[in-house]
């Protein structure tokens, strides 16, 4: 029976039988963003349907089934501050930077109530963050996506917020990402684009398209060439979401460990050199923006965190 929820539908058409697999286990890998307790969550609910009947997370998907999934819209929600450590790269009595780890959710949202970002910079800061992104995203300029990992600016107050988010708008914030991709580029250095927007059917992802997206570009150099793999450096000189995961699976090199928008190449990868990544290898490694109050460039840069470290070190052998 349909929830009476305001929700979202997708479907997903399975392309090979997985006879020891599990249908929750499944939809992870390929909805990496939500957890495999939140798909059997909504299985009990009835918003997650197999051939149009209810099915149970244990089921074994085979070729050919439909899978629809209903999502729940996320409600915003009055977020509560949280004890947890922060990796802090900068920060005065107007905004810090801090260095995102993967796996943390920036704001609350449908499915992650709590244990999120704001959720710390709300106990950190001690309730003092800009009130423009409402109750649900406080002090929130920018955002980076859950599995993604760096730098992340976050401002205390309106002022702030205001200047800092007129930066981003008129692309005066010098945002670089490392990124390790599939396979071998064609060429050494150059820029992707390619206007973004919503897949036409996979709702929950983007991709590049000749009419009615939004104008993307994305310029990036080779940094090292590695064991079926290449780490680059991307500039983003547009704030489009997943726009470099999208941008590279565009040229054909999707990210390493982005099954959302690479499973097959990744998969013909972990085949070749006997491993897999726990997430997209993309870093946020770099951010240059002006002092909203000093009128003084501040520069901010976050280290690679250990499991990008460890996918680096296991390519390169």
């Amino acid at each position: 029976m349909m929830s009476a929820r305001t929700m979202t539908s997708e479907t997903v058409i399975i392309e090979h039988t997985l006879p020891g697999g599990r249908l929750d286990k499944f939809l992870h890998k390929k909805f990496p963003a939500h957890s495999r307790s939140a798909f059997q969550r909504l299985i009990e609910a009835g918003d997650l349907l197999v051939n149009g009947r209810p099915t149970k997370p244990t089921h074994h998907p085979r070729v050919g089934e439909v899978v629809e999934i209903r999502w729940p819209e996320a409600r915003p929600a009055e977020a509560l501050p949280e004890a947890r450590a922060l990796d802090i790269l900068f920060e005065d009595a107007n905004l810090l930077v801090l260095n995102k780890p993967s796996g943390l959710v920036v704001h609350p949202a449908a499915g992650h109530a709590t244990g999120t970002l704001v959720n710390a910079l709300l106990h950190h800061c001690a309730g003092q963050l800009s009130g423009i992104g409402g109750v649900a995203r406080p002090g929130i300029v920018h955002r980076l996506d859950k599995d993604t990992s760096g730098c992340l600016v976050v401002a205390k107050n309106d002022a702030t917020h205001l200047a800092l988010s007129a930066q981003f708008a008129a692309r005066k914030v010098e945002k670089i990402y490392h990124a390790i991709v599939c396979g071998k580029l064609a060429k050494k250095e150059g820029s992707i684009q390619g206007a973004i927007a919503r897949h036409a059917v996979q709702r929950k992802k983007m991709s590049v398209v000749s009419k009615g997206g939004r104008e993307a570009l994305t310029t990036y150099r080779v940094l090292e060439l590695l064991t079926g793999a290449m780490l680059v450096e991307a500039r983003i000189h547009t704030g489009r979401t997943h726009q470099i995961r999208v941008h590279f699976q565009h040229l054909g090199h999707p990210l390493v460990g982005d099954v959302t928008y690479g499973e097959r190449p990744n998969h013909r990868l972990a085949e070749s050199v006997g491993y897999e990544a726990p997430r997209q290898m993309l870093h946020a490694r770099r951010l240059v923006f002006m002092d909203p109050h000093m009128s003084k460039p501040i520069a901010v840069e976050a280290p690679w965190p250990e499991d990008f470290e460890e996918a680096l070190g296991r390519l390169r052998h």
